[in-house]
């Protein structure tokens, strides 16, 4: 069944432009791919030889409108299960308390199963149409993952977990193991052969992996065109200790072992060096910005204009469990909010700490529907999805959101279409994501209990 929604449609063409269409339409096939999205409707069933009466029609309400999924780039499954716990501590520090434990779990195929249900049920519910997820070293369980992102309809990129050193005893890996089950996974996952799921490499990052396991890895990666994921410059002690091993700069690591491509994305890139921003612009490789983790875990501020500037993509990580939330929605606000507070460090003197050492009067704070632009459109670049989905391009698959701002309270007049976006960005919450669309299916109705 072909759809056609009228109503307040919006999304973004890139970092800096951003359309809408009040009193607009958007045209979706049986096959859920766009057909059609602009003003006037009636202009567009008579260029287009289609009849009203072959769409079903679903007209949205004053307070309603239609945006792209939210894209998560960077996500720990299996970390759902420890959630706001240990956020008091540092990187490293953090990961021996908490995370390697819990991941170790994961050969439990039944706790994999209760928890990786709850975290795709969790995501869909805030409106992620698209992640990327790291799961656990444990091929089986995370096998469990993908299918049941399937099974639910999300869009995925799913990382059997990589390392062989600097790890705990309980929760290591040889090479020749993590080799040989990465290869099983992506043989398992092209089985499964869901278009919306794919297989993507991932060796948790450098400090984790050999020189030799990760040659391995990228050899796998360009072998089969496959996605990469990882994480980079997070921390200041743990950049210190890659380049101790690797004898070279954290990008500089992973480039070497052909890591960094076009269909590579990076987790947080808080403390990157001039010369790394350059090489992952000049392999294509993007940066997740993960503004909750980084401050959660004492990481540092990402300064996503300096790498939008200098040309490097850039999307939207939620990082659970370093972060604590898994919505989207909750990481675009936190990126204002850091951007925000680089602009006081930037140009303030401020009581207490001082004037900036280093000030930058130019500095422009990221703005909001920038910010959206990444939570969508630059999520999708960042993935190398932005062919299939981000926004409402005409032949993009329609993964959406059907947003109410009125689903908690009522505003007490009408809304700009800026305005309806803005009330939503600022004060909303998973209750007012009302329709989640993936490939035109719907995934979830009705504001449910988040």
């Amino acid at each position: 069944m072909s759809y056609v929604y009228l109503g307040t449609i919006v999304h973004t063409k890139s970092f800096n432009e951003f359309e809408t269409f009040d009193k607009g339409f958007l045209v979706v096939d049986d096959s859920g791919k766009i057909l059609g999205v602009g003003h006037d409707f009636q202009a567009w069933l008579a260029n287009n030889n289609v009849k009203s009466s072959d769409l079903t029609e679903v007209v949205l309400t004053d307070y309603q409108f239609l945006m792209p999924g939210f894209v998560d780039c960077h996500i720990h499954a299996p970390q759902y299960a420890q959630v706001g716990l240990g956020l008091d501590m540092p990187l490293l520090d953090w990961l021996n308390t908490y995370t390697f434990p819990l991941e170790a779990k994961f050969e439990d195929q039944q706790y994999a199963q209760r928890v990786y249900k709850s975290v795709v049920e969790a995501t869909l519910r805030c409106g992620t149409t698209l992640a990327s997820y790291f799961a656990t070293n444990n091929q089986a369980s995370t096998l469990i993952l993908a299918r049941e992102a399937v099974r639910q309809g999300q869009r995925a990129l799913i990382g059997k977990v990589c390392s062989n050193c600097n790890s705990p005893d309980f929760y290591v890996e040889t090479t020749v193991e993590s080799t040989t089950e990465t290869m099983s996974f992506v043989t398992a996952m092209q089985k499964i052969g869901s278009p919306l799921v794919l297989p993507t490499i991932t060796p948790r990052f450098a400090l984790s992996c050999s020189k030799d396991l990760l040659k391995e890895l990228g050899d796998i990666a360009k072998r089969f065109d496959l996605h990469i994921q990882s994480h980079i410059s997070e921390n200041l002690a743990e950049v210190e200790v890659v380049k101790g091993i690797f004898k070279t700069s954290y990008a500089g690591a992973y480039d070497e072992a052909g890591l960094l491509t076009n269909k590579t994305v990076m987790a947080h890139g808080v403390h990157l060096e001039d010369e790394e921003v350059e090489l992952l612009k000049s392999r294509g490789t993007s940066v997740a910005h993960c503004p909750a983790s980084n401050t959660m875990l004492n990481s540092g501020i990402c300064d996503v204009q300096r790498l939008v500037k200098a040309g490097v993509t850039v999307g939207l990580g939620t990082d659970v469990s370093g972060g604590n939330s898994v919505s989207i929605q909750d990481a675009l606000l936190r990126a204002l909010e850091v951007s925000k507070h680089l602009d006081f460090f930037k140009k303030q003197n401020i009581r207490g700490t001082g004037e900036a050492k280093t000030p930058d009067p130019s500095y422009v704070q990221l703005k909001y529907k920038q910010a959206i632009y990444l939570a969508t459109l630059g999520g999708a670049k960042a993935l190398a999805l932005d062919n299939v989905t981000g926004n409402f391009e005409v032949g993009k698959e329609f993964d959406a959101l059907l947003v109410d701002v009125s689903v908690v309270d009522n505003p007490i007049r009408k809304l700009s279409v800026n305005e309806l976006v803005e009330k939503f960005i600022y004060t909303g919450s998973d209750r007012n994501i009302v329709e989640v669309f993936v490939a035109g299916k719907r995934v979830k109705k009705g504001c449910q209990a988040g």
